[in-house]
């Protein structure tokens, strides 16, 4: 199993040579990929937030406040993601303070760029050492996506919740169709407490204030429901979404995102903090045809097709679509087929999954195959291995 390159993120302070900074960079081995160099630190905290990144370099002429700033607001919302500073001036005063804001390391120019590749090498190391010991990096967060409506992603994400919850994980799920979601219907769960209500309790988030928004499916999964009304979506930000995943992820194995269609600024946020990336579509020309674009969309924003699961719904359904023409529409093949099943709707209707209900039938073995990608995997410091693996093809004959 090959490791995903480290996607690093540069920022030049001003006053700060872009070719002192260039010179000084790993140039491509070692694991460290620049994906991006940006001048200027409001620039960089925008691109921070549209951009994948694994790894944060800081630039700068000697002491900034500004710096300082970035640095604050990068651990904040990204604790697992590693900051390291290279200063070409005077250091007086500034080390210390660049570590009480978080940094993971810094580094005075000039310096070699082999000696920097192995100063970031150690720094990616020593984060990821730190949450593994911390328990944090074990949580898997699995972004459940459909650029279409219909294709069924809450059905995909409450089955797959329940099948790794009674594979012995420790799972939360989240409504992120902040103005119609349906996760609660579907798991049978009351919306006494939802996103919106935690938005307005005030006070910082933390594990414990979170468990008493959640609500609990009979399988054992938690949920953290969508807002009731649409006018309260506005008041989910993407900023507090980031709070919510990190204090999740703190207290489960698995953190199972159901999203709304379309790549809005919140399911970004979500695609951008996943060990793993969900897609769903259904055997008809145009869900195929937003489900390519989607893992176009996917390409384009850097994320490791090596963690992207494609699933295919009502894959049985006789409309003059074969499996090899999915293959060529779509540009690669479905990992998981899940046949039509007519007590699921029934399942549904009761609040409960087909995986507990029928976890015999066709419908069941596939959403569990599904888990199956995720379950054994080590919280996402390594890519999974989809590929590789036998594709699930659960299919009635006849």
């Amino acid at each position: 199993m090959t490791t995903a390159a480290v996607k690093a993120l540069v920022a030049l302070d001003s006053g700060v040579s872009r070719e002192a900074v260039q010179a000084a960079l790993p140039t491509g081995t070692g694991g460290i990929e620049i994906v991006g160099v940006v001048d200027g630190i409001e620039e960089t905290w925008s691109t921070l937030q549209a951009t994948p990144t694994d790894l944060l370099l800081v630039a700068c002429a000697g002491y900034s406040d500004r710096v300082l700033f970035l640095i604050d607001g990068s651990v904040k919302d990204r604790p697992d993601r590693p900051v390291v500073v290279l200063s070409s001036g005077s250091t007086n005063g500034f080390v210390q303070r660049a570590f009480e804001a978080g940094a993971d390391d810094f580094i005075s120019l000039p310096e070699t760029s082999d000696r920097v590749g192995f100063a970031l090498q150690k720094a990616v190391a020593r984060k990821r050492g730190a949450l593994v010991a911390s328990g944090v990096s074990q949580a898997q967060l699995i972004t459940i996506l459909g650029p279409k409506g219909g294709t069924g992603k809450t059905l995909t994400a409450v089955n797959l919740a329940v099948a790794m919850a009674e594979a012995g994980s420790r799972v939360v799920a989240v409504d992120l169709d902040l103005q119609f979601g349906d996760l609660g219907l579907a798991l049978g769960l009351a919306p006494d407490r939802t996103l919106w209500d935690l938005t307005q309790s005030g006070g910082s988030l933390d594990s414990e204030k979170l468990d008493g928004y959640l609500m609990s499916h009979s399988s054992g999964v938690r949920a953290l429901l969508a807002p009731t009304r649409p006018d309260q979506a506005s008041a989910v930000t993407v900023e507090f979404l980031r709070e919510v995943y990190a204090a999740m992820r703190a207290s489960f194995d698995v953190v199972i995102v159901d999203t709304p269609p379309g790549f809005t600024p919140e399911v970004i946020a979500s695609i951008d903090n996943s060990s793993h990336v969900c897609v769903v579509g259904m055997l008809d020309a145009l869900s195929l045809k937003n489900t390519k674009l989607g893992l176009e969309t996917l390409e384009l924003m850097g994320y490791d097709p090596e963690r992207i699961n494609l699933v295919l719904n009502r894959a049985d359904t006789r409309v003059g679509i074969t499996r090899d023409d999915v293959e060529t529409i779509v540009g690669r093949r479905p990992d998981v087929f899940v046949p039509s099943n007519r007590d699921i709707p029934r399942a549904v209707n009761e609040g409960l999954a087909i995986v507990s209900v029928d976890p015999k039938s066709d419908a069941a073995r596939a959403f569990k195959a599904l888990a199956g990608y995720y379950v054994h995997d080590n919280g996402g410091l390594e890519p999974s291995e989809p590929r590789r693996r036998k594709r699930f093809q659960l299919l009635r004959k006849g």
